[in-house]
């Protein structure tokens, strides 16, 4: 915890260049009960969202399961996976919180910081508070930790419930959102993350030698 205070005011919201980009990563990790990790990083064109490349990581942990410290569990096999790909992706987009954390320092921001890559979060449920945005795709709401505003409530399906979208590091809240959508066509959850969580399943069930 203090290590996340530490490095929260590196996490800059703001994005240098024109926010173009062409390609978008996405990252995800599965588990087993002994500890063996596998994580996955599937590289998106940013346009079509063609999956361009795909890596996957093994390794093992025994940092427990704790709520607002995911980072300590994940971020070591998941800069591992980052290195095995041949590119740098424009974007990387985490199935987990960034400033939307109870320090303003989650999974997305300290992954942000380690590699200087725009990141966002994209979470299935919610730290703060936020209304219900309308039942339109597009639709959104604040989400606010004590009164701050730390990332929106995004209608990415018509009818659907949201998913939760916040600034990790280098890019700005307005454009965050904008990019989800851009990779939510078909379904609630983005692009990446979708095929990031398949394969690093596939990868889990290959290490512990299951049939696929």
């Amino acid at each position: 915890m203090a290590l996340q205070d530490r490095l929260r005011p590196l996490v800059d919201q703001t994005d240098p260049r024109p926010p173009e980009f062409r390609t978008v990563a996405g990252l995800d990790s599965a588990y087993d009960e002994s500890g063996v990790v596998a994580a996955a990083a599937v590289v998106l064109d940013a346009s079509t969202l063609d999956p361009l490349e795909t890596a996957v990581a093994h390794g093992a942990t025994s940092f427990p399961y704790v709520p607002g410290l995911l980072a300590f569990r994940e971020l070591p096999t998941s800069l591992l996976v980052l290195e095995k790909l041949a590119t740098t992706p424009d974007l990387l987009v985490c199935d987990s919180q960034g400033l939307a954390h109870p320090r303003r320092f989650g999974f997305a921001c300290h992954l942000g910081i380690l590699t200087g890559v725009p990141t966002i979060g994209v979470a299935k449920t919610v730290w703060g508070t936020y209304t219900e945005p309308e039942p339109e795709r597009g639709s959104a709401t604040d989400v606010r930790i004590d009164g701050a505003v730390v990332g929106r409530a995004l209608r990415t399906r018509t009818g659907v419930k949201p998913v939760f979208v916040s600034v990790g590091h280098r890019i700005d809240l307005d454009t965050a959102c904008a990019q989800v959508l851009a990779l939510t066509p078909n379904y609630r959850q983005p692009e990446t993350t979708r095929q990031a969580d398949r394969l690093c399943r596939q990868a889990l069930r290959s290490a512990l030698g299951s049939t696929p």
